[in-house]
């Protein structure tokens, strides 16, 4: 069974679960499908009767793009925007971002905060083909990663290795970098004839790297010996926009594509599809597994609706 919750004029791009709170949502929506217009900022919670309860939202000038939690405050937020800032929520104040940094010369497409104990970075990807560095309690990037040569789609932390992260571009490569080293990544692994829109890191292999393209393929990657991906994964109709590989189960990811369908998949065995699942009429932009609940998934789509469910894949037994 799924609960829903309509946006209302706001068309979906991330959604993300709290790490703190198993009931609690962020997404970050745009007017007009980001192309022009504001954003918003809502924060849902799954309420005891099975319904999804708009706890909080928060308008911003220009549309938002992505949503990350912060890692040691359960009440902060942070959105990437298409005016190039980075703004920080604190939900519990209804009024207005609690900072704003702006940096990035166009649309902040990623962002995501660091999970690693003790360490409390955030991570902002842009069209302006660079990638800031930033100290939450600070005003100013700490640095700038150059090198891609197109638009940057996301910047991912690593959930294993302290000061690393992987980053997806429209210049068909995935890299990986060390914070310490800026000027360049440690790692480049062209990945074919197609811009890559996402990756996300296994939680159980700190080896293994999963990206999503534009021409609907899904691949895995050892960074030991990128030169070659070690699964690959093809059912997706058109762009792969975000995936996520599970908490709970080393094998298991799940993807959101422009082909308005969310599907599951077990990279360990040769029937690797698990389920495709159509119950958006838009593209598919969000996804996430809840950290709580196993098997649990929300997405979000441009057709104006959050759904939380668990698909049959997942189901536990009994």
């Amino acid at each position: 069974m799924s609960v829903s919750f309509r946006t209302e004029s706001r068309h979906g791009y991330a959604v993300e679960f709290s790490p703190y709170l198993p009931n609690r949502i962020a997404c970050a929506t745009s007017q007009h499908y980001g192309f022009t217009g504001c954003g918003t900022l809502f924060i849902l919670d799954i309420t005891p009767d099975r319904k999804l309860f708009p706890y909080r939202s928060f308008d911003w000038n220009d549309g938002l793009f992505d949503v990350t939690w912060c890692e040691n405050n359960e009440n902060l937020a942070v959105t990437a925007s298409g005016d190039g800032s980075i703004q920080f929520w604190d939900i519990l104040q209804p009024k207005g971002p609690i900072k704003v940094l702006k940096e990035h010369t166009k649309e902040v497409y990623g962002i995501d905060w660091s999970q690693t104990r003790d360490q409390h970075f955030i991570l902002s990807a842009s069209w302006d083909k660079s990638i800031k560095l930033w100290d939450p309690s600070g005003h100013q990037s700490l640095s700038t990663f150059l090198g891609h040569e197109h638009v940057v789609y996301s910047a991912i932390w690593s959930p294993h290795i302290p000061m690393c992260f992987a980053s997806t571009s429209g210049d068909r490569t995935v890299r990986v970098w060390d914070i310490k080293k800026p000027q360049m990544a440690n790692l480049v692994i062209a990945t074919g004839n197609a811009e890559v829109l996402t990756c996300d890191w296994s939680k159980y292999d700190q080896n293994l790297l999963v990206t999503g393209s534009v021409d609907s393929q899904i691949h895995g990657w050892d960074l030991r010996n990128p030169r070659q991906p070690i699964f690959a994964l093809s059912g997706h109709e058109y762009a792969v926009r975000r995936l996520k590989c599970s908490p709970h189960h080393g094998n298991i990811v799940a993807s959101s594509s422009y082909d308005f369908s969310v599907r599951l998949w077990d990279f360990s065995t040769p029937q690797k599809q698990l389920e495709c699942i159509r119950h958006h009429t838009e593209f598919v932009c969000g996804i996430d597994f809840n950290l709580h609940i196993p098997g649990q998934i929300v997405d979000c789509s441009w057709d104006e609706r959050v759904l939380v469910y668990t698909p049959q894949s997942l189901l536990v037994p009994g």
